[in-house]
Formats: C-alpha cells, sequence, structure tokens
C-alpha cells in the first residue's frame, strides 16, 4: 500500500514534471516501496497525519489549475453513483471537471435493486428483452447477465464518440426500461450521451454485480473510471474489484474523500480518454496519481 505522505510526494513529483513539460512513468514515481521511501520514518501521530492531510489538500486545490488546465475541455462525463455517496463529494468531482473544461451530461443512481445482486433473475430477463429491442450490434447476446446490463447500462449513458451524442429512440427506450424496472435513475431522462463515464461507489455493493457493470459499460463508453473513498479501497467493494482484477481499460482511483482525490479522479478521466487502465490513490497497485 503506498503511505499517505509517498501520496502527496507523487503528485508534488506530477505537478513539477507538467510544469516543466517532461514526461513522467518511470523514476521516482515508478516504485513505491523504492528504498529511499521505504527508509523514511513512520508518521504514526494522529495530529501529523492530520497536518499531511491538511497539506495534501491544500496543495491539490492550489495546483490543480495548473495540472488540468482545460485539458477535459468539451468533454462530457455521464456520472454514475451508488447508494451512499456523500453529495459533497458528487458537487467536488463535479466542479473539478468543469473546473477543466469539461461537463458532467447527467448524474444516474445505480439503484440497490441493480447493483445489490438480489434481482439477478430480473436482471437477465429484461437485459434480454432490452437487448432485443434495441438490436445495434453492440451488446453480446451471449454475455452474463451483469456484463450484458453493463453493456445496456453503457448504451443508454455513454458513447465512444468523443464529441458525445444526442440521446436517440433507442437511448430513450433503454432509460425508460431502466426506470420503469427501478434499476436506475436519472437526473435528466433526456441528457445526451457522453464520452466518458465516472463512477462513484458508496455503501459497499456485491463485487461480482459491480464487475459485471463496470466491464460491461467500459466496451461501449469512451473512457471509465471507477471512484471510491479509501475505507472501499482498504476492505470494501473497490478491495474486491481491484482483487479479482479491474476490468481492461478501466481506470480506478480511491480517497475521493479529500481534495486530492478530486484532483486524480480528473487526471483519471484525462487517463481514461487514451484507453489505459490502472488502480491509483494510497491503496493504488499502480501508483499514486494518475498521470495522462
Amino acid at each position: 500500500m503506498i503511505t499517505y505522505r509517498h501520496h502527496i510526494v507523487s503528485l508534488v513529483a506530477v505537478f513539477l514534471a507538467l510544469a516543466v513539460g517532461i514526461a513522467v512513468g518511470g523514476g521516482p514515481l515508478a516504485d513505491p516501496d523504492r528504498t529511499d521511501a521505504a527508509a523514511a520514518p513512520a508518521d504514526t501521530g494522529s495530529e501529523q497525519v492530520g497536518l499531511v492531510s491538511a497539506y495534501a489538500d491544500s496543495f491539490a486545490t492550489s495546483g490543480a489549475a495548473r495540472l488540468l488546465g482545460q485539458r477535459l475541455e468539451d468533454r462530457s462525463v455521464a456520472l454514475l453513483t451508488t447508494g451512499g455517496v456523500e453529495e459533497e463529494v458528487v458537487v467536488a468531482l463535479t466542479g473539478q471537471i468543469e473546473a477543466a473544461g469539461g461537463s458532467v451530461t447527467a448524474r444516474y443512481e445505480l439503484l440497490d435493486r441493480l447493483v445489490g445482486g438480489s434481482s439477478t433473475s430480473l436482471v437477465d430477463t429484461l437485459g434480454a428483452r432490452l437487448a432485443d429491442e434495441v438490436d445495434d450490434g453492440a451488446v453480446d447476446p451471449d454475455a452474463a447477465a451483469y456484463d450484458r446490463m453493463g453493456q445496456l447500462l453503457g448504451l443508454a449513458v455513454s458513447t465512444s464518440a468523443p464529441d458525445g451524442t444526442p440521446a436517440g429512440a433507442g437511448t430513450s427506450t433503454l432509460r425508460q426500461g431502466l426506470a420503469g424496472a427501478d434499476l436506475v435513475s436519472s437526473s435528466d431522462p433526456e441528457a445526451p450521451r457522453a464520452p466518458l463515464v465516472l463512477l462513484v461507489l458508496g455503501e459497499d455493493t456485491d463485487p461480482d454485480v459491480l464487475a459485471g457493470l463496470v466491464s460491461g459499460v467500459a466496451t461501449v463508453a469512451g473512457g471509465t473510471v471507477v471512484a471510491a473513498a479509501s475505507d472501499s479501497a482498504e476492505d470494501g467493494t473497490l478491495a474486491a474489484l481491484r482483487e479479482a482484477g479491474t476490468p481492461g481499460g478501466v481506470v480506478s482511483v480511491d480517497g475521493v474523500e479529500s481534495a486530492l482525490g478530486h484532483v486524480s479522479t480528473a487526471l483519471a478521466l484525462l487517463v481514461a480518454t487514451s484507453g489505459a487502465g490502472g488502480d491509483f490513490g494510497p491503496h493504488g497497485a499502480d501508483g499514486a496519481v494518475p498521470v495522462p
């Protein structure tokens, strides 16, 4: 696990590298367990941890504009959430996306009937029917129930087109079907489809269900990011998703309860546009900070 101190050092290094226009890939960011980091004395006092955390958030807030600029300009994001997400986190992430020039098309709440794992029969039956109704070749009829539902969800909210696409008749059919079955609710049923998808996890859900849904969405969207708080990455849903293997091309970020996590999530959206995946954050195996 990456220490919070190393997470901060990594973000500072990324900031400096971007400031002078050099590429970051190897060197000091490549191995969070390198000797000099391991040799640093551990911080155990709660007061010191609090000071480090406050510094990290202050740095992230101050440096976000330089790190991100307008690099999400003209990019739209479909925001998906599960139950229990803190509203201040949603507001902060939305603000970070907008500050980087992007926009959120709509918020889609994945309801417990979908992510709880207790309605597999409904998900399977409805998924088969909706796949027949849409029938545009994007849905694998032989996919497992939640993978297929993820593909349908992806078609309902996202697209691989970089500029997004308007919501057509097929989109409306999917959204009405998902809403009518109490699987997904939307803040704007007429919202356009976005090239980027950001799924923010709240309370723990069935990790196998989540893996299927995320895998399905990723086959449709231009880029997919899964973000969660630190506790989810320690021993919750995000930890289970990562342990099983984050679906290919999907970027995961933990620590979204902090300003540092908000900036890292926006950076992850940039990484996702390239099709690269990886697990980032204080508990991420691929580094503290996603580097576009």
